[in-house]
């Protein structure tokens, strides 16, 4: 089953969060896909990603950049998955028919949204029962804590 990890951010956003993560992804030798509400959101995301300072450098691509083979890190909007990765990042509430198909999902989610964390409750407990192995992880004021 796909290891999935739910991340409680509380004192950043996901554009905040997400470059360690795909650092980390990327360190580890994996591909990544990061899965966005709409195009705007992929293009922003795609943007951001251009100006972090660390880690130095996280290649990706979306649809307008192209090239999707070769990217280690596709953003996209849709459910396509062009570059053969196994990690899924999920952003903006979004949820994934296609759970099974990675070998670890990263759901991000705002913590001082009460909608977003009700539905977050809702897709662990989806997960859960299609019998997932799940990690909860909170935003702490000295890092992540791993609190299920």
């Amino acid at each position: 089953m796909t290891e999935i990890g739910f991340y409680h951010l509380t004192r950043s956003s996901a554009d905040d969060a997400l470059p360690a993560l795909l650092g980390r992804t990327l360190q580890a030798g994996k591909r990544a896909i990061v899965r966005c509400r709409d195009v705007e959101r992929a293009d922003a995301l795609d943007a951001s990603l251009w100006r972090v300072p660390e880690p130095v450098w996280l290649p990706h691509g979306t649809a307008r950049t192209g090239d999707a083979a070769l990217q280690p890190i596709w953003i996209t909007d849709g459910t396509e998955v062009p570059n053969q990765a196994g990690y899924l990042f999920l952003l903006d509430g979004l949820e994934a028919a296609d759970l099974g198909a990675f070998e670890r999902v990263f759901d991000l989610f705002d913590g001082n949204d009460a909608a977003q964390v009700e539905q977050a409750r809702r897709r662990w407990q989806s997960a859960k029962a299609a019998g997932h192995a799940l990690a909860y992880w909170r935003q702490e004021p000295k890092g992540w804590v791993r609190a299920g």
